[in-house]
């Protein structure tokens, strides 16, 4: 049904929206729950759904449980809603006062981020595996990646195809290792950066490198191309080839 609606009206993608995601949250760190919290909570200012300028507010959206239960006094929020402890991990007493507040104060977020509402700055020079919410795998500190990639390391045991290290979690954490194989590579067969563009793609040191890489990270064909200035995937794969025999 996707491909006929998407030949007949020349649209592309999913015909209902994304497929589920979920990303894993470091607990008993409060200023991620919070993070993480607000975010879900402004999902509507980032759709565009709630117009501040008509006096709108985030409780005019009735499908979130900001409106149909944090806003709420104990007693009217449904029974599976967990809300013990929240109100004192985002500093709000839940209080008639309090429950005001907290939406007073993701309102004026809404307001003033727009399309961006929720989203975390990225402070520079951080892990590059950490998430912004909108991409990514997890939410916490780097040590808590190193762990959570040792622990899947620990549980899968023997290698795997490449087909499963296509996850999100093992994509980023193969990227990371390819760029230190990559540097050691460089380093060892006396090549710069810089100098990779001026070198023919079937290049025996860009090809050890390539195979290397391929041998020992999740990272495409068409990423190693990319970085070590071999143009094309078909390119690498020949170059891996010829390497292996």
């Amino acid at each position: 049904m996707t491909r006929r609606f998407n030949t007949r009206h020349k649209e592309w993608g999913r015909l209902f929206g994304d497929r589920y995601k979920s990303i894993l949250v470091e607990a008993g760190l409060a200023a991620y729950y919070a993070t993480l919290w607000e975010y879900i909570h402004l999902n509507p200012c980032r759709a565009g759904m709630i117009d501040f300028e008509k006096g709108e507010s985030l409780l005019d959206y009735r499908w979130s449980s900001l409106a149909g239960g944090f806003a709420l006094p104990p007693e009217k929020r449904p029974v599976w809603l967990a809300a013990d402890g929240v109100f004192e991990r985002l500093g709000f007493e839940d209080t008639v006062a309090g429950r005001r507040e907290l939406v007073e104060h993701l309102d004026r977020r809404g307001a003033s981020e727009g399309n961006r509402s929720g989203m975390p700055e990225k402070a520079a020079g951080i892990d590059r595996r950490l998430s912004d919410l909108k991409r990514g795998w997890y939410w916490g500190r780097q040590e808590f990646a190193e762990k959570l990639l040792k622990t899947a390391e620990t549980l899968t045991g023997s290698r795997r195809s490449r087909g499963y290290q296509r996850t999100p979690e093992i994509l980023s954490h193969g990227e990371i290792r390819a760029q230190e194989i990559l540097e050691a590579g460089l380093k060892r067969h006396g090549l710069q950066r810089a100098e990779l563009p001026d070198l023919r793609a079937s290049d025996p040191r860009k090809a050890a490198i390539a195979r290397e890489i391929w041998n020992a990270s999740t990272v495409s064909q068409s990423w190693i191309a990319r970085e070590l200035s071999m143009k094309t995937a078909a390119n690498v794969s020949l170059a891996i080839h010829r390497k292996s025999k």
